[in-house]
């Protein structure tokens, strides 16, 4: 790895990630039968692709303002207030973040559906005839987009409140600044890189949402399902049309941003000295309904993880018309053992959600070291291939790999992966490197390269001094790329509709299989086997972390 030429791992980078780019955009201009834009004249004359364009479009806006609205506000509760179990329940807080995409919206669909625990309560309190909802549509998408998303503006707002330098807003209270006019003036500013941070990612996360609007969103298509229904009504060239389409967006909502951001006039000085302290409640009553409201709403936040355990639990076709399930035990479970063709998904989601891991660490390690040993050009160069996956939405690589690697041409760099076991690992990996190599690269640039040259000094070879002394430096970096990355192939959903096969189904495929089959329990095990290795994965990079 560290003898790796910089242009090799540039070729390998653009080989990965830009050329199956610019095969489904070159399949879009219909290349195989010359030049031509009939398929977009045909996307632009079609008010359906118009409208889930503009759905994307204006439900991304909306969960980045619904996102914001719940996360900023908490992190200044948990930030700038000091009261029983802030600790514990500013964890809790922060937990929609580690349950995979899928996972939370079938929690969702049992929990606030239908024939969910809520609905079901609200439908015998009222003795209504029918269900006082549906959770479906742009509002249950909303829904759920603004619990998975708020986490990021918590985190990223909390972090930057921690390093404000108190003297400023000391200062501004000297010069006769109310609290009001001393948030809008002095904090939001001093904010703004972790304000727009957090909601490049939630816009960008949204626009690739592909679960909940699958599940919820009905006749209400986004373009991330758009794609995927033209793909399986065999309309392939719309579906690349398409695809060009929903990456250009993303790439101008990117670069919309980023540019947003640098447009503005940086505040000097915001991290300089001590962060304001805590303010402590008084009172018992005060100190009391703090901690009342803060375990509520840590019982809220965990309401759909319980209702998925709960679910597990209950046998098909035993839970009609009550508000409980009346029967529990553990038949759902059993079956996964009874029928070793149920445990096939989680064996395949392990094993591959593993290689990606091992792969995207390598190669995004190599790609951070060759940019930061290259510089000028080809580091920037590199640098973009890594984040290229992640300002993409997840649909569009899934119909750029399959266009890339349908096609047996070896002298072109093509070979016939799409349906073999090797398709969906390739598309995690490809999916997590801008996690690995941003993150190696992020703890590169903090290493004393001092080191590396006094090893080197004292006899070590390249190889010897990366794994004795590189690797162990960047330990805490890339155990948490690791983690990410490994939670992230494990329950991907978005990828893998479009790449799978029978043989090769994941655990997110099987769930909505069972889903459709009725089997609620099954899907529902599924889920909480998920949530449960996604927590042993955190719980193994924490130990990494401290050790």
């Amino acid at each position: 790895m560290n003898n790796l030429s910089p242009k090799l791992v540039a070729v390998v980078l653009a080989w990965l990630v830009g050329y199956p780019l610019l095969l489904t955009l070159l399949a879009a201009l219909g290349l195989a039968d010359g030049w031509t834009l009939e398929y977009f004249a045909e996307f632009a004359s079609r008010p359906d692709e118009w409208g889930a364009l503009w759905r994307s479009v204006w439900l991304s806006a909306a969960s980045v303002v619904l996102a914001g609205l719940i996360g900023v506000p908490l992190a200044f509760v948990f930030e700038r207030t000091d009261f029983p179990a802030r600790g514990f329940l500013g964890a809790l807080v922060a937990l929609p973040v580690a349950l995979p995409p899928l996972v939370g919206v079938i929690a969702f669909l049992f929990l606030y559906g239908e024939s969910g625990f809520v609905s079901r309560f609200i439908q015998g309190a009222l003795g209504l005839a029918e269900p006082p909802w549906r959770l479906q549509g742009p509002g249950a998408i909303l829904l759920v987009h603004a619990y998975s998303m708020y986490v990021y503006f918590y985190l990223f707002v909390r972090a930057g409140l921690a390093r404000l330098d108190a003297s400023m807003q000391e200062a501004a209270a000297i010069l006769g600044a109310g609290p009001v006019r001393t948030l809008f003036r002095v904090t939001l500013p001093l904010l703004r890189p972790a304000l727009t941070g957090a909601a490049l990612l939630a816009f960008m996360t949204s626009l690739a949402s592909f679960s909940a609007p699958y599940i919820f969103g009905g006749g209400f298509r986004v373009m991330t399902t758009q794609i995927v229904f033209s793909k399986l009504n065999g309309e392939v060239e719309m579906a690349q049309v398409e695809t060009v389409v929903l990456a250009l967006v993303a790439l101008a909502g990117l670069w919309a941003l980023v540019r947003l951001d640098r447009g503005r006039v940086e505040v000097v000085g915001g991290v300089r000295g001590v962060a304001p302290s805590r303010r402590s409640l008084r009172g018992r009553l005060a100190r009391g309904s703090a901690m009342a409201l803060g375990w509520g709403f840590a019982f809220l936040l965990l309401l759909p993880h319980l209702t998925l355990i709960l679910i597990s639990f209950v046998p098909r076709a035993t839970w009609t018309v009550e508000l409980l399930p009346p029967v529990l035990d553990l038949s759902n479970y059993l079956e996964l053992f009874d029928r070793p063709e149920r445990l096939r998904p989680i064996f395949n989601s392990l094993w591959m959600a593993a290689a990606a891991t091992v792969g995207a660490l390598a190669l995004g390690l190599a790609a951070a070291r060759s940019s930061v040993r290259a510089g000028g050009r080809l580091g920037a160069a590199l640098e973009a291939l890594v984040a290229v996956p992640w300002a993409v939405p997840g649909t569009v690589f899934a119909i750029a790999l399959a266009t890339a690697f349908s096609v047996n041409a070896p002298a072109a760099g093509r070979f016939v992966l799409v349906g073999t076991p090797w398709i969906l690992p390739l598309a995690y990996l490809v999916r997590s490197l801008p996690v690995t190599g941003r993150g190696a690269l992020a703890g590169l640039r903090q290493l004393d390269h001092s080191l590396e040259e006094a090893a080197a000094s004292l006899g070590a070879g390249r190889w010897r001094t990366l794994r004795r002394v590189t690797i162990p430096l960047l330990k805490p970096a890339l155990a948490a790329a690791a983690s990410l990355t490994f939670i992230t192939a494990l329950g991907d959903f978005v990828t893998s509709i479009v790449l799978y096969t029978f043989d090769t189904r994941p655990i997110s495929i099987e769930i909505l299989s069972s889903l459709r089959l009725q089997e609620t329990g099954v899907a529902a095990v599924y889920g909480v086997l998920l949530m449960l290795v996604s927590a042993m994965a955190f719980l193994l990079y924490g130990r990494e972390e401290k050790s």
